[in-house]
């Protein structure tokens, strides 16, 4: 019987040392908040620019839920060499994982702005007209590239006027707007 009970006190002594360690090495409400307020850094970005603020504070909320799942001692964390480099590949991961999630977010890496800047939208379009322009452009993404590493790898090499995704904004922008790119050439 004394075998027993003293085989139960250690076993509850390992659980209980194990559970109030397991809490110790998690992220307080702090930790996170300081995480989230290094990730504004980030907020400079292509693909971040275009976020609105909620969607960036989603965003924040993921890359600190990952880093917090894989790195769970917050101090021991933020002391390891390299921890800007590896923030950054988590903030990059999960702009890939948006764009695997749902091509729409298509407007993060090609915003409005900057397709009417290039003259392949035009100015005052509302968001409905907007959403079904992005629509339009991720359908024919999804169609052209199998892989997000070839999307990747396309606006890369996307340095031309002509290049396979232009003909596809222009595309959409034709089909939905009557809206007709002239490019001119110079000789």
């Amino acid at each position: 019987m004394k075998r027993f009970l003293l085989s139960v006190s250690v076993l509850a002594l390992a659980i209980i040392s194990t559970v109030g360690c397991s809490q110790q090495a998690k992220w307080n409400r702090a930790q996170r908040q300081q995480m989230r307020e290094a990730l504004r850094e980030y907020r400079q970005m292509v693909y971040l620019d275009d976020l609105t603020d909620a969607e960036f504070m989603l965003f924040a909320d993921d890359v600190a839920l990952a880093l917090e799942e894989d790195y769970p001692v917050y101090t021991t964390f933020v002391q390891m060499p390299g921890v800007n480099d590896t923030v950054q590949v988590y903030v990059v991961t999960t702009i890939v994982e948006e764009l695997n999630a749902d091509a729409r977010n298509m407007r993060h890496i090609f915003p409005y702005r900057y397709l009417v800047e290039q003259n392949i939208l035009p100015a005052g379009l509302d968001r409905a007209q907007q959403h079904a322009f992005y629509n339009c452009l991720a359908g024919k993404i999804n169609n052209r590239y199998a892989t997000m590493d070839q999307f990747v790898d396309a606006v890369l090499a996307d340095t031309t006027g002509m290049s396979q995704i232009s003909v596809m904004q222009q595309q959409c922008a034709s089909d939905l707007f009557d809206w007709t790119v002239v490019i001119e050439e110079f000789d």
